[in-house]
Parts: C-alpha cells; sequence; structure tokens
C-alpha cells in the first residue's frame, strides 16, 4: 500500500497535520546554504520591517536585496515570489490593505497570515505558462520585499 493510500484512513485534521509537517521539512531543508551564505555576506539577510498600514507609501525592493531573501522555490516564509512580478522592482507603490486571513484554494482552507500586504493598482493578468486571465487577482508582497518611504520624500517629485 502506498503512503497515500495509508493517509486515507486517518482523519481530516491528522492528513493535514501531516502535509503542513512535510511541507515545513521540505521548505527548512530545501533553503540552500549558498542563499543563505550570500545573504549574510552581503548584509541583506534580514531587513528591518515596520507594520506596514493602508496608504503607505513603499519602494519594491531591488532584484538582488528580493533574491537574497529567497529559498530555491522562490519563497520566503511560504509566500511566492512570481516571475511577473518581478517588473515592479524598484518601483514606487501605494499599501491597499494588509491580509490577515485568505482562502487557500488549494485545500478550500481559510488560512492566516502575518507580513502581507496588497499593493494598489498592482494585479495580476496571467502568467507566461497559462497566459491571460481575467480574474484580476492581487500579488501578495511579504513586507521584506517592500521599503517604506516618507511621504515627503524628495524621490516622489
Amino acid at each position: 500500500m502506498s503512503s497515500v493510500g495509508v493517509l486515507r484512513q486517518f482523519p481530516n485534521r491528522v492528513r493535514r497535520a501531516v502535509k503542513r509537517r512535510c511541507r515545513y521539512l521540505v521548505n527548512f531543508y530545501g533553503e540552500s546554504r549558498a542563499t543563505k551564505d550570500r545573504a549574510r555576506a552581503t548584509g541583506k539577510e534580514t531587513h528591518s520591517t515596520v507594520a506596514l498600514v493602508p496608504g503607505d507609501l513603499v519602494r519594491v525592493r531591488s532584484r538582488q536585496e528580493i533574491q537574497a531573501t529567497l529559498n530555491r522555490w522562490n519563497q520566503l516564509k511560504g509566500c511566492a515570489f512570481m516571475e511577473e512580478m518581478w517588473p515592479y522592482c524598484g518601483t514606487i507603490q501605494r499599501v491597499l490593505r494588509r491580509v490577515e486571513r485568505f482562502l487557500d484554494e488549494r485545500d478550500y482552507l481559510v488560512k492566516r497570515c502575518k507580513g502581507i500586504v496588497l499593493l494598489a493598482g498592482v494585479i495580476c493578468e496571467g502568467t507566461k505558462d497559462f497566459g491571460p486571465c481575467d480574474r484580476c487577482c492581487f500579488y501578495f508582497w511579504r513586507e521584506e520585499w517592500l521599503e517604506k518611504l516618507e511621504e515627503s520624500s524628495p524621490s516622489l517629485k
């Protein structure tokens, strides 16, 4: 009997716990040592984050700064940085709202999260793999990928 067949014998909550633990272990052991060392060497390992609120002006960090935070699956703390998000690097955006809960459509569970915001007007229009999409979903942005700007910043004029 396969491992999937064995899991089907258990209640849903046990299966979810096993899946969650497996995902954690894959992410924990999957991060490459080179990525962590490169981040430490460049001093980009941790970005001090200030809790962003709706209306805050932010600059999306550069491609190099963001890549230093990602594991080999282009994720930071379980949040993926999609290929279509790279063109926004270096741009100035406004925070639309904080995300505290969302529906994960993979398993139809409402999940809680911290440190994720939506940016006004930054909407997914499809991917290069699947083509255009009319759904207009917002990208999830980790606060570590954003730098808060002051409203009176001279770079805004």
